[in-house]
């Protein structure tokens, strides 16, 4: 068989103009590349952009506080549209560098690629000057904001409107995402309430101010803290003043996230006969918690467990 050369530049053109075609289908559906600096971001990011590409930078079992800028992760966010972080300085030892060393102009600014979720809301404890004395402490509020769920919805609208800024043809999948999501949160909060109803007035001794936003919205008081001070370990002598304060008998239960440590939590506990709660701080902090939805039953649930 004979081919002349018209027919063969028209199956070279054919061949362009399906690969071009391909390149741009496989752009409209590949969805923006995303930095979670925090599981519980990485998982609303999931909610809200369900195509994109998410990766969370720590997990449930890792302090946020601390987290070393491997090659890893400069990677990452030299690769990324958008960095979703929780802000009020919970990263600022470590997401800098990352900027920094990674290169990528999109992520360094709030004006494009950078979101910080407690600058989307009014966070809790926030204090008008901070000094080294006062321990690890943010002046810009409790930056563990995710355990509110009004705080949280309100993050998610925001995050919708920084995706439509940086994707805007995909505008109505991302509205039709945050239309389902506020959907089920909002039809999901009042069954917690009346779940963790029982909670209402319980004291419990906590370590960190980490849940400090699921206490405040839950009716829950945190008497005491494990640490001295935000950041500083548990000492001998805080341990049993600690002892002395359970023995008034209206402490609930003593309370860690899932990466703290739970050794002065044990001691205490072997000496009052108070129960040790292990909560997951985020997603994936146990086997329970594999959504944001999760995360909340399975909080609940554990704190409920000491009233029985």
């Amino acid at each position: 068989m004979r081919i002349n050369s018209k027919q063969i530049l028209s199956k070279g053109a054919q061949a362009l103009t399906l690969a071009l075609m391909l390149g741009v289908a496989n752009n409209a559906v590949a969805g923006l590349n995303i930095f979670a600096c925090e599981p519980e971001y990485a998982a609303l990011a999931k909610e809200l952009a369900p195509d994109a590409k998410i990766y969370s930078a720590t997990t449930a079992m890792q302090d946020p506080h601390q987290v070393q800028a491997r090659p890893s992760l400069i990677a990452k966010m030299r690769q990324a549209d958008l960095a979703i972080c929780a802000g009020a300085d919970l990263e600022v030892g470590w997401l800098p560098m990352l900027q920094m060393k990674s290169a990528n102009a999109k992520v360094r600014s709030t004006d494009q690629g950078l979101f910080f979720a407690a600058d989307q809301i009014e966070t809790l404890d926030q204090l008008a000057s901070v000094d080294r004395s006062m321990g690890d402490v943010h002046a810009q509020g409790n930056p563990h904001l995710h355990f509110d769920p009004t705080r949280l919805q309100d993050v998610a609208t925001s995050l919708t409107a920084k995706l439509i800024q940086l994707d805007l043809a995909a505008k109505a999948d991302y509205e039709a995402a945050l239309a389902s999501f506020t959907q089920r949160w909002q039809a999901a909060i009042p069954q917690w309430q009346a779940k963790a109803a029982p909670l209402q007035g319980s004291k419990v001794i906590a370590y960190h101010s980490s849940f400090k936003y699921l206490f405040n919205w839950l009716g829950l008081e945190q008497v005491a803290d494990l640490e001295p001070k935000p950041g500083i370990p548990p000492s001998s002598s805080h341990l049993a003043s600690l002892l002395s304060r359970t023995k008034q008998g209206d402490i609930l239960a003593i309370i860690t996230a899932s990466y703290q440590s739970e050794r002065g939590a044990n001691w205490l506990a072997e000496r009052s006969d108070l129960p040790v709660l292990v909560l997951p701080m985020s997603v994936g902090g146990n086997e329970q918690s594999v959504d944001l939805f999760s995360l909340y039953d399975s909080a609940i649930d554990l704190l409920l467990s000491a009233k029985q």
